[in-house]
């Protein structure tokens, strides 16, 4: 990073500190919130490619149900 982006970085970083500290407290609470969330975003593995090892599994209900119906019944059963 050049000097002048160094700079950038630093009154960026004093800009957001000021506009914190008129917050009310329970709002600088969300923005450290916030601030955890994206560092922790930033630093996440990535999981991989998604494996659609399950499909088909509920091929054989097809005529059964309707794919609305089964998320209808998929909630109720995580209301459970």
């Amino acid at each position: 990073m050049s000097i002048a982006g160094g700079e950038a970085v630093k009154r960026t970083e004093e800009r957001i500190g000021e506009m914190v500290k008129v917050l009310p407290p329970e709002l600088q609470y969300e923005v450290e919130d916030f601030v955890q969330f994206l560092l922790e975003k930033q630093t996440r593995k990535p999981e991989g490619k998604f494996k659609f090892d399950w499909e088909g599994a509920l091929e054989d209900l097809r005529d059964q149900y309707t794919s609305v119906e089964l998320q209808h019944k998929a909630l109720e059963w995580w209301g459970d």
